[in-house]
């Protein structure tokens, strides 16, 4: 599960934040295998889709990680949940996107294939009401 600012994301939700706001992200992964996963890495990475097929990567002026962008994973033990936080900032409006992308430090510990189906976060930046 994904969720932004208390929201649960899935693949038809928008949520809104407001620019200058830390914004709370948090991962949850259940292992429903019958063995631990781990070591591995879970990478964050905003985007912008410009719908024609070319997406943004260069965000850097636009958003900003409190903290890091990636969550260093030791191990995911059998029937059990393991939940990462972090927190975006924005900084300017706009619609963003969040790949979020796993890496396994060793190829013969597989991921559960689940984890590889994770929905679509999609973050409307707005200007803060005054």
């Amino acid at each position: 599960d994904i969720l932004v600012d208390g929201k649960l994301c899935d693949c038809d939700v928008v949520v809104n934040c407001k620019v200058g706001d830390p914004i709370p992200l948090e991962v949850k992964l259940t292992n429903w295998s019958k063995h631990s996963v781990g070591p591995f890495a879970l990478t964050v990475t905003p985007y912008q889709d410009y719908q024609n097929g070319v997406h943004n990567y260069e965000l850097q002026d636009a958003i900003t990680f409190v903290g890091s962008n990636t969550f260093y994973i030791d191990s995911v033990k059998p029937t059990k949940d393991s939940v990462y936080f972090g927190a975006l900032l924005f900084l300017y409006t706009g619609d963003f996107y969040l790949n979020i992308k796993f890496h396994e430090d060793n190829c013969s510990r597989e991921l559960p294939l689940s984890w590889f189906c994770l929905p679509s976060v999609h973050i409307r930046a707005m200007e803060p009401m005054v």
